[in-house]
């Protein structure tokens, strides 16, 4: 059999192609857990440090530090293409240890065991959508639109329970919660997917490293608010 040299190229390209997705993917998923690491560690040290009690007494400096955060996620969001790879970095775990401070009451409010518990089972289902979201033929698109409208519907809930401090609101907020942030693990994790076998070869590391970044932070996001609904069902106060 003589030999196909013109196949050869070609195998080649697809071959590099598919190392270059998955490498894309891998980053992804690293940006995303060091940033849970580094919530997860910043909320530990803090709640077993004199600093929760300063974060408990001064409501400013507590909201003030909520605001932040908003802005900084607005920032990468919106302005991403226009920072330097660095920066894109430095505000995401600057992010992520800003969320570790005003997270850390979740030490002090339920037992280590609940919180284990509720991290391991979080995992567990955000691995599953987010296999679900890379492997679906299905178009997640119009899914996308009808989880951000929940989205806006509990967080407007949320504020709405505040002054009615309803338990029956509580739970359906959490439990509506858990599965619109599931619904967006899968959406995301389609897009972070297109995304990857979308991007033109060639392209300049600090390109890829804003892009990996930025899907890093919708998964980071996703599987903390889950994690965070789960723990309002399954936590065990301490009180």
């Amino acid at each position: 059999m003589q030999p196909q040299p013109q196949m050869q190229p070609y195998a080649r390209q697809q071959t590099q192609a598919r190392v270059e997705v998955n490498s894309f993917i891998q980053s992804v998923y690293s940006w995303m857990t060091l940033g849970l690491g580094l919530t997860g560690g910043v909320a530990w040290f803090v709640a077993n440090s004199p600093i929760s009690g300063m974060l408990r007494n001064n409501q400013i400096l507590f909201f003030g530090i909520i605001i932040v955060e908003l802005a900084l996620v607005f920032s990468i969001s919106a302005r991403i293409h226009k920072m330097r790879a660095s920066t894109a970095t430095g505000l995401f775990l600057l992010y992520a240890g800003l969320n570790g401070l005003t997270l850390s009451f979740i030490f002090l409010a339920y037992t280590a065991a609940s919180i284990a518990s509720t991290f391991f089972i979080c995992a567990g289902m955000f691995g599953a959508c987010s296999v679900y979201g890379y492997v679906t033929k299905r178009d997640l698109t119009s899914l996308g639109g009808f989880l951000f409208m929940g989205l806006i519907g509990i967080i407007l809930a949320s504020v709405v329970n505040i002054f009615l401090r309803s338990p029956a609101i509580y739970w359906i907020i959490s439990y509506v919660g858990v599965f619109i942030f599931m619904g967006l693990t899968a959406y995301d994790t389609q897009k972070i997917k297109a995304m990857a076998y979308s991007q033109p070869a060639g392209l300049e590391a600090g390109v890829i490293r804003k892009g990996a970044i930025l899907g890093a932070l919708s998964l980071y996001l996703d599987f903390l608010n889950m994690f965070i609904f789960l723990l309002h069902i399954f936590g065990v106060s301490r009180d």
